[in-house]
């Protein structure tokens, strides 16, 4: 059997030490990381990956897409697919900016305290990379979800984005600034995800802990001052009042464990896509 390769794509102009960290501890045999990638640059390198070896050897070669842009990574996704015929492919993953693992682990952190199928969310930041993956999530999963964020025309836009995807999805704009609107936007929700940008508080202790049907405080931010106040950063499923809470440490720890099991997943075969469904059935599998 010929040994394995992981072929890195970032969109950055330096491939991202983290991923190529984790795609060695997952086993990938060599690495090639490539910096600048575009969707209009990348078919070279998808086809270095696909005429070098033959069909049967293909599954021991895949691609990784990552960068910080996570709409460049996502036209980088369609155009490795496209260059892609017949079984000439190998097996991609998108995780730009940690993307798809955070969301999964986030995900799975709330599904872990309670059934979602026909609960209620709060999602905080909701427009982000991150933010918009934990709400599509949530919504392919049953749950009636407010999608938040400070301009409520984004909010509404990712609702739209996402209702393409996820037929019948149950999602609610809302643009909560106040400590009153945050209550209200509250109001009948049992979990609440927080996506922020980094050392921003978007929900103060004084807000969150007063609500008696919260029932899951997940917060993503590991940068204080962190985005739920009250919730620590290494929080993993601690209970805080009535609410079972995670925090960005708490959360990593099952991203990481995605990341690397989805990594080695790539070399099982040569046709797999790994975006945030297919690494959320991953997850699932690996409990």
């Amino acid at each position: 059997m010929k040994p394995t390769i992981l072929i890195q794509l970032d969109t950055d102009d330096q491939p991202s030490v983290f991923d190529s960290v984790v795609a060695i501890d997952a086993g990938a045999q060599h690495l090639f990381p490539c910096a600048a990638i575009t969707a209009e640059n990348v078919t070279a390198r998808v086809h270095g990956a696909i005429f070098t070896r033959g069909p049967k050897d293909l599954a021991q070669t895949a691609i990784f897409i990552g960068g910080s842009d996570v709409a460049r990574a996502e036209a980088v996704l369609k155009s490795v697919r496209q260059a892609f015929f017949g079984p000439l492919r190998v097996s991609v993953m998108l995780d730009p900016n940690g993307a798809n693992t955070t969301a999964v682990a986030a995900v799975r952190a709330a599904a872990a305290i309670m059934p979602l199928a026909g609960s209620r969310a709060l999602v905080l930041a909701a427009t982000g990379p991150v933010g918009s993956r934990v709400v599509r999530l949530l919504a392919r999963a049953g749950v009636a979800v407010k999608v938040a964020s400070r301009n409520r025309p984004r909010a509404q836009a990712a609702c739209d984005a996402v209702r393409v995807l996820v037929s019948g999805a149950a999602l609610e704009p809302c643009n909560p600034t106040t400590p009153a609107e945050l209550q209200a936007a509250l109001d009948g929700v049992q979990i609440v995800v927080a996506a922020g940008a980094a050392g921003v508080t978007l929900l103060p202790a004084e807000v969150w802990t007063r609500n008696q049907g919260l029932r899951a405080a997940i917060d993503l931010n590991a940068v204080p001052p962190l985005g739920i106040e009250g919730i620590e950063a290494q929080d993993r499923g601690l209970t805080r009042g009535q609410c079972v809470c995670y925090g960005a440490l708490g959360v990593g720890a099952a991203k990481m464990k995605l990341h690397r099991a989805a990594i080695s997943r790539l070399f099982t075969r040569n046709d797999l896509v790994l975006d945030a469904e297919e690494l959320y059935a991953l997850a699932e599998e690996l409990g």
